[in-house]
C-alpha cells in the first residue's frame, strides 16, 4: 500500500489497507484479522492536540501493527503519535492492540465501565485458559459432543496479559472532547465532542461513540452494515443478552439519525435504517425459533439445527466448531427471551452452576 490518503469509497473493498478519508478530520484504517469470516477490523483515526484519538485498536498482531504504522504515516504521524484509544468493546480484535501500544509508548486506553466483569474474570489468578464458561453453556444446550470437539481441539494459547485493564472506565454518558474547545483560525483538528453510549448485548460493556454535532455514529459492533454480531460471546455472560441487544437497538433507534462508521464493513449506511434491518431480523429469528421447538424439538442445539446460518444460509452441520457453537449459543438467548416473553417454558434452574462444566443439566423448552 502507498502512504496516501484516499477517498472512502462505499463500493470499494472494505478490506484493502490503506487509510481512507471518510468524514472531516476522520480516517479509516481496516486491519486484518487471521480468520476467514471477518477479514478486517476498521479503526478510525481523529484528529486530535498534540496527536490523534483512535476509535478501537485492532487485534495485536505484528502485521497489524505494521500496516497501522504505515497508514498513519500518511496522516504524518505513527503510533507514537496515539493519544489514546477508544475501545468500543474488549475483543481481542478492537482491545489488544491499545494496550500492546501502551506499554511501548504511553498511550492512553479507555474501555466501556460495563466491560469491568469479563476482564476481572480474564485476570483472576485462578482461572484456567479457555472458555469453561462457554463449555457449560453448550452442554445445558444439549451440545456435549460438540464441547467434547471444541475441548479436545482448543485453540492457540492467548497471552491473557493483552487483557489489562484499561487508564479509564468509560461510564454511559461519558462526554470526549477531540480537538480544540475552539478551532483556531490558523486552521488545525477539528474540535468535535463525542459522547460515549452504553449498548450491552454483543458484549455487556459495549460502547458506541456518537459525534452528533458531526452526524456520525462511531458504531463498534453493535451495528453492522450487513451482519449480525455475536450475542453475549464473553468470559461471564449476563441473564439476557439478547434482550439487552434488542434494548440497546432500540436506543439508538429513538436518538437521532447519523451516519454508521462501522467496526466491520463499509461505510455509507444510516444507523436507523441498519437498526430497523437489525430489529426485524431478530423477530423473525424469534419466530423461526418458536417454529423449531413446534417442531418437535427442545433444546437449544436441536433447535439450531432446525435454522440456517450466516448469509449464505448454511446449516448447522456446515459450519466450522467455532461458528456451530456461536449458533447454538445464540440460539439458546432467542429462546430465552421467548421464555421472558411468555411464549415458551424451560426447566432451567437458574440456581444451578457447575464451575468445572462437568454433570451439567440439559435444559429443556417447549411453548407455553
Amino acid at each position: 500500500m502507498s502512504a496516501t490518503i484516499l477517498d472512502d469509497e462505499p463500493d470499494g473493498d472494505w478490506t484493502a489497507p490503506g487509510t481512507y478519508r471518510c468524514a472531516p478530520g476522520v480516517y479509516r484504517i481496516p486491519l486484518p484479522l487471521p480468520n476467514d469470516g471477518l477479514r478486517a477490523v476498521n479503526v478510525y483515526a481523529i484528529e486530535d492536540v498534540d496527536g490523534w484519538t483512535l476509535v478501537d485498536s485492532g487485534w495485536a498482531l505484528t502485521v497489524a501493527e505494521e500496516l497501522l504504522a504505515e497508514s498513519l504515516s500518511a496522516l504524518g504521524t505513527g503510533l507514537q503519535g496515539v493519544r489514546r484509544f477508544l475501545c468500543t468493546h474488549s475483543h481481542r480484535d478492537h482491545y489488544t492492540m491499545g494496550v500492546e501500544l501502551r506499554r511501548r509508548f504511553g498511550s492512553r486506553v479507555l474501555l466501556g465501565a460495563g466491560e469491568k466483569v469479563g476482564l476481572d474474570e480474564i485476570n483472576r489468578p485462578d482461572r484456567a485458559q479457555g472458555g469453561s464458561s462457554h463449555m457449560e453453556r453448550l452442554r445445558r444446550a444439549g451440545a456435549a459432543d460438540l464441547a467434547d470437539l471444541i475441548t479436545a481441539n482448543p485453540p492457540p494459547r492467548m497471552d491473557l496479559r493483552l487483557w489489562e485493564p484499561p487508564d479509564e472506565w468509560l461510564e454511559d454518558g461519558a462526554v470526549l472532547t477531540v480537538g480544540p474547545e475552539e478551532r483556531s483560525t490558523e486552521g488545525g483538528p477539528l474540535g468535535r465532542t463525542l459522547t460515549a453510549i452504553a449498548t450491552p448485548g454483543h458484549t455487556r460493556g459495549h460502547m458506541v461513540f456518537s459525534d452528533a454535532a458531526n452526524d456520525l455514529m462511531f458504531t463498534g459492533d453493535h451495528v453492522l452494515p450487513t451482519i449480525t454480531p455475536s450475542i453475549g460471546f464473553e468470559p461471564v455472560a449476563p441473564p439476557s443478552p439478547l434482550s439487552d441487544f434488542l434494548t440497546s437497538l432500540q436506543l439508538l433507534r429513538d436518538r437521532p439519525d447519523a451516519a454508521m462508521l462501522p467496526a466491520h464493513g463499509k461505510v455509507g449506511r444510516r444507523v436507523h435504517e441498519r437498526v430497523d434491518e437489525l430489529l426485524a431480523h431478530h423477530a423473525q429469528r424469534l419466530d423461526d425459533t418458536l417454529a423449531g421447538l413446534a417442531e418437535g424439538r427442545t433444546t437449544a442445539y436441536e433447535v439450531a439445527a432446525t435454522l440456517a446460518w450466516t448469509r449464505r444460509g448454511r446449516t448447522l452441520a456446515e459450519l466450522d466448531p467455532f461458528n456451530r457453537m456461536l449458533a447454538v449459543l445464540e440460539t439458546g438467548v432467542h429462546l430465552d427471551v421467548l421464555v421472558e416473553r411468555g411464549l415458551v417454558v424451560s426447566d432451567a434452574d437458574p440456581t444451578s452452576a457447575v464451575p468445572d462444566g462437568s454433570d451439567v443439566a440439559v435444559v429443556h423448552y417447549r411453548a407455553g
